[in-house]
């Protein structure tokens, strides 16, 4: 066994002379234990915290949409469509016609958006997931499915005959002010016969119809869409699969994926979980840095020890290892007992709830490969470089 780390391990499993060298030793090891356990708290919250963030997307999002490079529609024919079925990595796909539309039910009156969707819509969206009361729609071209926050502004439940009906306006395209405005909108009657909900932001930006009103309402052809929505096959290569989506629309759309959708999401919960690691790294550091305290005292309380192994033919540099490898064993013990605590409370945390958002919702927490590596390697990195200024303390004049 190597002779500086032979020593080391009995320096630092063997008690010091001074109880208050004892005492500052374990300070120093509960600093490494503590922070490690609560840099890996930190970071398995805000995985569990970004999976809870991003569950909606899933239900609601598609793997791919595809957008018009300029104006509002775009041309999708049926060859296109032809190309589309052969291409392989695509499940389904449905075309999705949008628009911002005027609500009026009763006497309450709503600005949002129509989302008219085809029979395909529910194989590449789980519709089954967000619809929380009565049905999706049918072929009848005259119903439609609002979110739970449109609901509730405008006191609309679920009908189910079409004596209560919800009017749809949409402006006609044109310049100027109209003489009469009751021509400037094209109107529909039609019956909510749903009700979904994702979350309140969603909640209250769409009412789902089908293409057909939607396209009717904007007098669209039926081979003009705003979007495609997109579901692939679980190993699709993406990539791949956008290349043969542009070839087949001559590179005259924008394709976005998940990630893409929602990148100020993404943007947003990433940088909340650096500036979280920064700061509790920069904790860490500061409690590290008893470890480079408590190698010292040690140093000192050695020093009879330290004196005699440099006369019996230890180099400066063998006895510097001793302290340092004193305190990276210290470091990387501590970072594998706080990890083990982490995972302990993150388990009891997932099975018992014992932190609540609310009192039917636990805080979401995820343990990852990747949380374990960055708490060792950031712990025994920022340990090892204290034991090393520490051990550096050793020089001639302290052996002679």
């Amino acid at each position: 066994m190597n002779f500086s780390l032979y020593i080391a391990k009995r320096y630092l499993f063997s008690p010091g002379s001074s109880n208050a060298i004892n005492i500052i030793t374990g300070i120093a090891a509960a600093g490494v234990v503590i922070g490690a356990m609560a840099l890996f708290l930190v970071l398995s919250g805000f995985a569990g915290l970004k999976d809870f963030s991003l569950q909606f997307s899933t239900y609601f999002d598609p793997d791919l949409k595809i957008f018009p490079s300029s104006g509002k529609t775009f041309t999708f024919n049926d060859t296109q469509k032809e190309k589309f079925k052969q291409l392989k990595g695509i499940a389904h796909f449905s075309e999705i016609v949008e628009e911002r539309v005027f609500l009026e039910y009763r006497d309450k009156q709503k600005t949002t958006s129509i989302k008219g969707v085809d029979t395909n819509y529910h194989k590449v969206i789980q519709t089954d997931s967000i619809l929380v009361y009565g049905d999706w729609l049918t072929n009848n071209d005259f119903q439609v499915v609002a979110g739970n926050g449109i609901s509730r502004e405008l006191s609309m439940g679920v009908e189910q005959t079409y004596t209560n009906l919800l009017s749809v306006y949409v402006p006609k395209p044109g310049k100027g002010i109209p003489n009469d405005p009751s021509k400037a909108f094209r109107t529909q009657k039609v019956v909510n016969i749903g009700i979904y909900s994702i979350n309140e932001e969603l909640d209250k930006k769409y009412i789902f119809a089908t293409t057909a009103l939607v396209r009717k309402l904007l007098e669209l052809p039926p081979d003009k869409v705003t979007h495609i929505e997109l579901k692939l096959t679980p190993e699709a290569d993406q990539e791949l699969v956008i290349q043969g989506l542009q070839s087949i629309f001559m590179n005259d759309v924008i394709i976005k994926n998940r990630v893409q959708l929602n990148d100020t999401l993404y943007k947003m919960l990433n940088t909340e979980n650096l500036v979280s690691y920064l700061v509790i790294t920069l904790i860490a550091i500061i409690a590290l840095f008893n470890v480079a305290g408590a190698i010292i005292m040690m140093i000192i309380d050695k020093k009879d020890n330290v004196k005699t192994l440099y006369n019996l033919g230890a180099s400066l540099l063998s006895i510097r290892r001793i302290f340092l490898f004193q305190g990276s064993l210290m470091t990387v013990l501590g970072t594998l007992l706080g990890l083990s605590l982490g995972c302990v409370l993150i388990a009891l945390q997932q099975q018992f709830g014992l932190l609540m958002i609310t009192p039917s919702l636990p805080y979401p927490t995820r343990i990852t490969i990747v949380s374990f590596i960055v708490v060792f390697f950031t712990i025994t990195i920022i340990g090892f470089i204290a034991s090393l200024l520490a051990s550096s303390r050793i020089n001639q004049k302290l052996v002679t």
